[in-house]
């Protein structure tokens, strides 16, 4: 069964959480794929990886490339898998046609948005039921993820 962990995101957007959580699983040598919900917010996390720090940047392809295979970070709006992660993560309410195809994934959702809390609540009793080892995370004031469930 895979681990699937949920991240519950309140203080601070997409963009400011997702390059640390990269950062770390790189640090583990994952590969890894970041699945959104639509190619513009894809190439605008694209953009964003090479520029979100001045002395950093998160190696990473998206569908332009020609050598999927080699990148240890894929980014997509589709449940593509060229680079053959094992680590998913979704985003913006996208959804995994699989989630036993990795040992983990990671759904972050917005806490201020009704309805991805409702989606998230629904993938988490989803997974729970298909026997999956689910956590819930989330973040404290200080901006260190907490385990919460």
């Amino acid at each position: 069964m895979s681990e699937i962990l949920f991240y519950h995101l309140q203080s601070q957007p997409l963009e400011q959480v997702l390059p640390g959580l990269l950062e770390r699983s790189l640090e583990r040598k994952w590969r890894v794929a970041v699945q959104v919900s639509s190619e513009e917010r894809r190439d605008a996390l694209d953009a964003h990886l090479w520029t979100y720090r001045d002395d950093s940047f998160l190696p990473h392809g998206t569908a332009r490339e020609t050598r999927a295979a080699e990148q240890p970070v894929w980014l997509t709006a589709t449940d593509d898998n060229p680079n053959g992660a094992t680590v998913r993560f979704l985003a913006d309410g996208a959804e995994a046609a699989d989630y036993a195809a990795y040992q983990r994934v990671v759904i972050l959702f917005d806490g201020n948005d009704p309805d991805a809390v409702d989606r998230a609540r629904g993938q988490w009793t989803a997974a729970k039921g298909a026997g999956h080892d689910a956590t819930y995370w989330q973040q404290s004031a200080g901006g260190r993820w907490e385990k919460k469930a």
